[in-house]
């Protein structure tokens, strides 16, 4: 099963089935990532394909990982099929 992990805490952790792989990057369910770690960024990003990227800092235990998560709230047809998942980068380690 993939998890989804950094400052040894489990942030996200979903079946494999329930995963998506977009350029290398794994997507997980909104609803299996732990959302007391997640705190809004003002963080965008444009990806000609996908759209609009907004992001979370990953806090766990007071220590925060700025933008080390990241989401399509409004992905473009091409993309799809990563609406309503989270991906992660910045030292969060991903494993399964």
């Amino acid at each position: 099963m993939p998890k989804a992990s950094w400052n040894n805490a489990v942030i996200a952790d979903a079946a494999e089935q329930d995963i998506v792989v977009v350029e290398g990057n794994k997507y997980f369910p909104a609803s299996s990532v732990a959302s007391d770690t997640l705190r809004p960024s003002a963080t965008h990003t444009v990806c000609p394909w996908k759209g609009t990227a907004s992001y979370y800092d990953v806090v766990v235990d007071g220590q925060v990982n700025k933008d080390a998560a990241w989401y399509y709230p409004e992905p473009k047809d091409a993309a799809k099929e990563i609406a309503g998942r989270i991906a992660f980068w910045r030292g969060v380690k991903i494993e399964g």
